[in-house]
């Protein structure tokens, strides 16, 4: 048991490699917009990735940004100011 879960402060779970990963492989059907809990943006996604793959497209451009970014301007950015969009 770690002394962070010990005294029980934890700090929030940083989903930045679990988002980035998901763009990349499954990011055309918005899979990391769903994760991230940007629903309407994932069915956007879905959307572009199933009508012409556009959708696909933009999310290798976000999982590159994703895991490019430090874990704390990622936190800051997609989990707590709700960036939908790069």
């Amino acid at each position: 048991m770690s002394a962070e879960s010990e005294f029980g402060s934890s700090k929030p779970e940083n989903k930045k490699v679990t988002a980035g990963i998901l763009a990349i492989l499954l990011g055309g059907f918005g899979v990391h917009k769903f994760y991230l809990g940007y629903s309407k943006e994932g069915i956007i996604q879905l959307i572009l990735g199933l009508l012409c793959g556009v959708g696909a497209v933009i999310a290798l451009i976000e999982g590159i940004i994703y895991l490019t970014k430090s874990d704390e301007d990622f936190y800051q950015t997609y989990q707590v100011g709700q960036k939908g969009w790069f």
